[in-house]
């Protein structure tokens, strides 16, 4: 129900805005507006990408929990579909998820309300599964590969060599 009625207010909030800015501005000044919030906002999201992709890289590198890094990553892009998308409202809430306090404090909001069931390391710190219970069993072998001698299943065509 509140997807629904946000797929309604949204619209029509910017259609109210569009009405008020370009009453004030007029047309040409109000879709400069808008071009310009988008390219400028495509660039915030492409700095600010790169930025925590490597913030993202380093945590899986020092094996830290690399759920913040994920989350500001998808909150960025979310940014950037808000930015992207033509309106003045839509603009105001992207450029907020660009501040990186706004989305730390919706990180720890979104936190609060996620709980996680378990995360492990393997043995000596390594990442991997751990083998601790009595049907942990390894079992050592040898195989080898036999190949079937290949039989034709039909005379030749003429397109292929012998």
């Amino acid at each position: 129900m509140r997807l629904l009625l946000a797929f309604i207010a949204i619209p029509l909030i910017e259609i109210a805005l569009f009405i008020q800015v370009g009453g004030l501005i007029g047309l040409w000044p109000t879709l400069a507006i808008v071009l310009f919030t988008a390219v400028l906002g495509s660039y915030l999201v492409r700095t600010q990408g790169a930025a925590e992709l490597g913030r993202l890289r380093q945590s899986f590198s020092t094996l830290q929990d690399p759920a913040e890094p994920l989350a500001n990553g998808a909150m960025i892009l979310f940014a950037g579909a808000l930015l992207l998308t033509p309106g003045f409202f839509t603009d105001a809430c992207g450029f907020a998820l660009l501040v990186p306090g706004i989305r730390a404090r919706a990180f720890q909001a979104i936190k609060s309300r996620v709980r996680f069931a378990q995360f492990e390391m393997g043995p000596q710190g390594q990442p991997g599964p751990r083998h601790n219970g009595p049907d942990d069993r390894v079992i050592d072998g040898e195989f080898e590969a036999v190949d079937p001698d290949k039989r034709p299943t039909h005379d030749a065509s003429g397109w292929t060599r012998h």
